[in-house]
């Protein structure tokens, strides 16, 4: 009892170490511009906000109002989260934090439930603990759940739905709050059907008795929650599919995009130590069980899937990606968990009741589990350890506070009624509130349904990069004429040829200079000072 309660107190002392660490990360993402500080997320993150807005706002779920309806999402339920903070009164340099606040909130319930998860897994306080603290302090997850994406929701729902279906197996129990909770997931990104079909096929072998039930009820739910998503998207969208799923996966040869997601996977599992990557595997030594199958099964189903997507746009940043993240904790709990078992056969092995023997294995495993925590986290370089250490500033927020700069600029120049063309999506249309062309294609089906552009050969594998590989400046600015351009990506020949002709490079003054469209008479040029 007394060592139950031990454990209950470090696991509160955790819990508020996290939160402070979380609090510190969340304020070294803000920046000061111009005198005021931004909190701003991810730029596909803002992207949400953006829609998010336009929906409080009686607009609609558009990224432009009164513009064309895209589905440029893949995140429903979060944008509709994000919403309701949109109907506070509160300014745009400081709505990212109530969002970011939320993500740290739904990451410290998930150390509940990994805790919960590794101590039904293991009977043992200590793997419990271990567990909590690689999945607290691993910076992959801190980084996507702490800067807006739906990652911080997403993984609360895979800890808590496997945390329940192992107590299904265990109690012999059939539990339909499995299948709401998985496919509340769906509706907050729909490729978490892949975890929600994992999921219904093992309960359906494992839980005989309970066979019917597990098919009809998760069939059916699984059936509401993707038929209720695909009629409202036909409904208002006019599309089976989300934009965002012909930008990333359609007009790209199949075959390159899984040798690319197979690559990037090799570099994932090569700076995370391709030996310790593979350490919960020996688990199998010790204990083979349906129990453990099932951790083991939801993460090679991951990371089968972002080999399937071609892996994520993000992977040269280092550390698992937005599809792998998620069931980063059960990894944890099996790496921890299989340390335990080690260091408990250890221990048989030298047949003794020694205190000082049985302190000293601990001790050693305590000491492995932390050594390899610092390896996880060094994902890239030493100023990975420093960001993990928050002695540097967390990664993407220069690019942030460059967008914050470009809106500003942008601002002093324009009129309401301005139409700004754009690489990135996010952050600069969410702080101009001016309409906006997106020419990679996120928030327009004409760019997402074309071939992707791209380099030959083995380039083609190492150079695709999800969501960044399609554009067409004949349509984005030959037809669509953009005031301003703002940014310009991969090949600019067909750009520079209109540039040349109908535009010019000028700004405020002293400011940040763009390519004006001539004559526009939505930019101020009264304020704007000519490039020589």
């Amino acid at each position: 009892m007394k060592s139950q309660k031990f454990g209950n107190l470090i696991f509160l002392l955790l819990l508020f170490s996290y939160g402070i660490y979380a609090g510190i990360y969340i304020y070294k993402t803000s920046f000061v511009v111009d005198g005021e500080r931004y909190f701003v997320l991810f730029d596909d993150a803002m992207i949400s906000m953006r829609y998010a807005r336009n929906l409080a706002s009686g607009d609609g779920l558009v990224w432009n109002p009164g513009g064309e309806r895209v589905e440029g999402y893949t995140n429903p339920l979060w944008v509709g989260f994000m919403a309701v903070f949109h109907l506070l009164p509160i300014a745009s340099s400081k709505m990212s934090l109530l969002i970011q606040i939320s993500g740290a909130i739904l990451l410290i319930v998930n150390l509940i439930y990994v805790k919960k998860l590794a101590e039904l897994l293991s009977g043992s306080t200590l793997t419990a603990l271990m567990s909590v603290i690689l999945t607290a302090f691993y910076t992959p997850l801190n980084n996507w759940g702490l800067q807006g994406m739906e990652v911080s929701g997403l993984v609360l729902i895979v800890s808590i739905s496997l945390w329940l279906t192992i107590k299904s197996i265990r109690t012999n129990k059939f539990s339909p709050l499995i299948y709401v909770l998985l496919g509340i997931g769906t509706l907050i990104r729909i490729d978490m059907a892949v975890i929600y079909i994992v999921v219904l096929v093992y309960l359906s072998v494992v839980l005989s008795d309970h066979r019917r039930q597990n098919l009809i009820w998760g069939l059916g739910i699984f059936v509401l929650f993707i038929l209720s998503q695909t009629i409202f998207r036909l409904t208002y969208y006019g599309d089976l599919l989300p934009n965002t799923f012909y930008l990333k996966v359609g007009g790209y040869p199949f075959t390159l995009r899984i040798l690319r997601g197979i690559y990037v996977l090799f570099q994932f599992i090569w700076r995370f130590n391709w030996l310790l990557f593979l350490f919960p595997l020996s688990i199998l030594i010790f204990r083979r069980d349906r129990e453990i199958l099932l951790l083991f099964v939801v993460i090679i189903a991951q990371i089968a899937y972002s080999i399937y997507v071609g892996g994520d746009a993000w992977e040269h940043r280092g550390g698992s990606n937005r599809y792998i993240s998620i069931v980063m904790p059960g990894y944890f709990i099996l790496f921890v968990y299989a340390a335990y078992l080690i260091r408990g056969a250890i221990i048989d092995k030298w047949q003794t009741d020694s205190i000082l023997i049985g302190a000293a294995v601990n001790i050693g495993m305590v000491v492995f589990i932390l050594a390899s925590m610092i390896n996880f986290n060094m994902i890239q370089n030493i100023r990975s350890l420093e960001r993990w250490l928050l002695m540097r500033q967390p990664i993407f927020i220069e690019g942030n506070k460059e967008y914050i700069q470009i809106a500003n600029a942008l601002k002093k120049i324009t009129t309401p009624d301005a139409r700004i063309g754009v690489v990135s999506a996010g952050a600069i249309p969410y702080f101009t509130d001016l309409e906006a062309i997106d020419f990679l294609g996120k928030n327009d089906p004409v760019i997402a349904h074309e071939p992707s552009h791209g380099p030959s050969g083995i380039r083609s594998i190492s150079g695709f990069r999800p969501g960044h590989m399609k554009w067409n400046y004949d349509y984005s600015i030959g037809e669509l004429k953009p005031d301003i351009i703002v940014q310009l990506w991969g090949d600019t020949e067909d750009a520079e040829a209109y540039i040349a002709r109908y535009y010019v490079i000028g700004g405020a003054e002293d400011d940040i200079p763009f390519t004006l469209r001539l004559n526009s008479q939505n930019i101020l040029w009264n304020r704007v000072k000519l490039a020589q």
